[in-house]
């Protein structure tokens, strides 16, 4: 590839994945919308389902966030009646995110958008499986180097 090449916007892995990010984000947000999520939000969710009561510590480093980021939107989770924010009484400085009766229901309503999701997907699942397995390599491995 020549160095014009190279520089083509077609020939940009990064340019790749921003296109694929943004299409995958608008299918989620006309889904998310008339539940009153957005997608940041719609993380946070997945990883509360999965383990209830993190901290904001926790469920950052989960969704690769800073609390600057993830206060605000959890105070307007909290706002909505999703999730409830309280100081962990063993140590103060933590904040402790649960669920609401609200937040669980909410669950089952996100079963029926991800079916409806991975039926307008243009891959099977055996495909899906591959690249999901190969973006988060790459994510770890830009993550690393970042580190260094």
């Amino acid at each position: 590839m020549s160095a014009d090449d190279q520089l083509k916007l077609d020939n940009q892995l990064c340019f790749a994945l921003y296109a694929a990010s943004n299409a995958m984000g608008r299918l989620y947000r006309d889904r998310l919308e008339p539940l009153g999520l957005t997608y940041p939000q719609y993380l946070v969710m997945l990883v509360l389902w999965e383990q209830d009561g993190l901290t904001v510590k926790q469920i950052g480093e989960r969704l690769h966030l800073d609390s600057g980021t993830l206060t605000p939107m959890l105070k307007r989770m909290e706002q909505a009646g999703r999730l409830q924010r309280a100081r962990d009484p063993d140590d103060e400085r933590q904040v402790v995110i649960a669920l609401t009766a609200e937040g669980r229901r909410l669950k089952a309503a996100m079963r029926k958008v991800h079916s409806d999701l991975g039926c307008l997907l243009p891959l099977d699942r055996a495909a899906i499986g591959r690249l999901r397995t190969e973006l988060r390599g790459l994510a770890d491995g830009l993550m690393a180097s970042k580190a260094e």
